[in-house]
């Protein structure tokens, strides 16, 4: 990596170059703002049956999690495109400020309505540090460096994501699952104290400075509201047929619709439609949005399931989740530096769709009597899968389009990813909740009529002082309830795998601001060689 390490974009002034040591310290704190923001995607997935059990919220537990997603899949065009028109640095202030605060409402929580507030604020601020993140990697350093410093955000989101329910489950048995929410305060201050005083970027001139695209951000939080909505509540407080869900898929639709005729109409618009001209975003960004739906789903429902179906405390079922989280750290990391090193890049996120794929497969034949070597051993194979596919994704869209751009497109196609995510926390836990209601039901035949309510108090503490049937059942009722959705995720990376058959490998670019200097559309039949011949200009 060189020094010269900025670039203006489009109507920018340019900044003053960086140091390599100041690079590196912007690097540490956008690290910490990826950890912050994966690690309060999954930290409380093995705290949650002890928070809603204090806060007498299981009838709210969809929302701990989909508050947070909602709000941050929302609000990640929206920082892509302004970062890319205004400057990332103050916006990525902001966007810690707004996280940062919502932490401080969650830890004081004493209610779900509380809590779940606290969460949308750290979803409102956490699509910038997502988002902001990256784009500002790609202003500092060129597409080829690139690959390793994506491969170490990808071990820091590994980290983060597994680490989150072991560190859920340590804190919830610990200092208490307010802690949760604390420790986010000394790592967003680190955050804002490397972004304030090191970093350097263009600064867009005050006459040049376009007009936002407010009904396209509107359209989008609305698009984004229904669908979630509509996700989490079909099947489970709804039926599927319900003049609620029908009014939120409509609802849904109409703002998608509309929102593609504005975006066409806007000179700045949120979420350009060239942008699905790009063979590799599309294609990158169909996939992404499938690995999103089983990676997210998985992580959200395995801590609780550990606990309740094999009897392990929170801690033990987070420690349960580590060889997921040292297969993604090491390969990500490893495949960063092999992409850094031979510019090869499209052959490692189709080896890792497949992978996601049979894994998933394997974890819908778990049987509550297997060893807990089992889950074990198939988190691991997750992790493999994800640590090749995930980051990679990110780099082969970027390479795709000028710095100028890079805000946008990243944005979008974390935008798309994320909503995959949410829809699979949405879906999956929807159809989870439903299937358990269901099977404690049909399992406790004598207290059918009270097992929704029975299940509102159930924590796993609780279900391991059941007298033996009973607790039988209920760990049948868990396993049952949730395995045999993975199975249906699978045929989701059959396709991603075959869709990303088609990526347009580019040459990485070697210096900040070239990349995007060969654009793949969806109709160029040309070779790869054309490509690379396009690219060396």
């Amino acid at each position: 990596m060189t020094d010269d390490t900025t670039v203006a974009g489009a109507g920018a002034n340019p900044a003053e170059p960086m140091s390599r040591g100041a690079v590196l310290w912007v690097f540490v704190g956008l690290l910490v703002s990826m950890f912050m923001f994966s690690l309060n995607q999954t930290v409380l997935a093995t705290a949650l049956p002890t928070i809603v059990g204090e806060l007498d919220g299981w009838d709210s537990m969809l929302w701990v999690s989909t508050a947070f997603m909602l709000a941050s899949t929302a609000t990640m065009p929206a920082y892509g495109k302004i970062g890319d028109l205004f400057g990332r640095k103050p916006l990525f202030l902001v966007a810690i400020s707004i996280f940062i605060l919502g932490s401080v409402i969650a830890l004081f929580a004493d209610s779900m309505a509380m809590l779940i507030t606290g969460r949308v604020f750290q979803g409102l601020g956490g699509g910038g540090l997502m988002t902001l993140s990256q784009a500002i990697i790609a202003t500092i350093v060129p597409a080829r460096s690139r690959g390793k410093y994506m491969g170490i955000m990808g071990s820091a989101f590994a980290v983060s994501s597994v680490a989150g329910p072991l560190l859920g489950g340590w804190i919830t048995e610990g200092p208490g699952w307010r802690w949760a929410f604390a420790i986010n305060l000394p790592l967003g201050a680190l955050a804002i104290l490397t972004a304030a005083f090191l970093l350097k970027l263009p600064h867009q001139k005050a006459d040049e400075r376009p007009r936002i695209d407010g009904a396209g951000m509107m359209l989008i939080a609305v698009f984004t509201t229904c669908l979630v909505l509509m996700s989490a509540w079909g099947g489970h407080q709804y039926e599927w047929t319900d003049p609620v869900i029908i009014g939120l898929g409509a609802a849904s639709l109409v703002s998608a619709v509309t929102f593609v005729f504005v975006e066409l109409k806007v000179t700045e618009p949120i979420v350009p439609m060239s942008l699905f001209a790009d063979r590799n975003f599309t294609l990158s960004t169909i996939a992404g949005v499938f690995i999103g739906v089983a990676m997210f789903g998985v992580l959200s429902y395995m801590p609780t399931y550990l606990q309740m179906v094999h009897g392990v405390e929170a801690a033990r079922a987070g420690l349960m989740m580590t060889p997921m989280m040292g297969c993604m750290l090491i390969v990500s990391t490893g495949i960063g530096f092999v992409v850094s090193r031979w510019g090869r890049y499209k052959i490692y996120p189709i080896i890792g769709t497949v992978i996601i794929g049979l894994a998933l497969f394997f974890m819908s034949r778990m049987h509550p009597d297997d060893s807990a070597v089992i889950p074990i051993a198939l988190l691991a194979l997750l992790g493999l899968g994800i640590g090749l596919s995930m980051q990679l994704l990110v780099l082969i869209v970027q390479n795709s389009f000028p710095v100028s751009m890079v805000g946008t497109a990243t944005a979008s196609n974390n935008f798309f990813r994320q909503i995959g995510a949410t829809l699979g926390m949405s879906v999956i836990g929807s159809v989870f909740t439903a299937r358990l209601m269901t099977n404690l039901a049909d399992s406790l035949p004598a207290k059918a009529k009270g097992a929704a309510d029975a299940s509102a108090q159930l924590t796993p503490a609780k279900a391991a002082e059941l007298p033996a049937p009973i607790h039988d059942a209920v760990i049948a009722s868990y396993n049952d309830a949730l395995v045999p959705i993975f199975l249906w995720v699978v045929p989701l990376l059959a396709i991603a795998a075959a869709i990303l058959l088609f990526i347009k490998e580019i040459p990485l670019a070697t210096t900040v601001g070239k990349q995007g200097s060969t654009r793949t559309t969806l109709e160029d039949s040309s070779e790869v060689s054309s490509a690379s011949s396009a690219g060396a200009r």
